[in-house]
């Protein structure tokens, strides 16, 4: 499911040979994803707290996730929230803060693992 709500001109760009499954994309202002960025069963990706006249909520703050960006399966993405370009993010993680290029995070909240080696890294497109 994608959808575009709020008050100005939500934008969602998907990027070329994405591959989704189950995979929910809600954006109050703007999400971007990079080309061959991988989604697993159940994923979540979001710019905003869904509860905009609650005066608790936060302001939306887009989410941009990088070329060759693999998320697990049940990944939750939180607004404001950049992942590198060809980083995975293990399954069931919630991911509230920046993860780099090139890394392995998992956990709730998402911590970086580790490094990927010189021969897990995509090249560039």
């Amino acid at each position: 499911m994608v959808s575009a709500i709020g008050n100005g001109e939500p934008q969602i760009i998907i990027g070329k040979n994405c591959g989704f499954s189950g995979t929910v994309i809600g954006a109050y202002d703007r999400i971007e994803l990079g080309d061959h960025v991988r989604c697993g069963a159940n994923t979540l990706i979001t710019d905003g707290d869904w509860h905009e006249n609650d005066p608790r909520a936060g302001k939306p703050r887009p989410v941009t996730i990088g070329h060759h960006v693999w998320l697990g399966v049940n990944v939750i993405v939180l607004k404001g929230v950049s992942i590198g370009a060809n980083s995975l993010i293990g399954a069931n993680s919630v991911v509230t803060k920046d993860i780099p290029a090139n890394v392995i995070a998992a956990g709730n909240p998402c911590i970086v693992i580790r490094e990927l080696k010189e021969h897990e890294i995509i090249s560039p497109i």
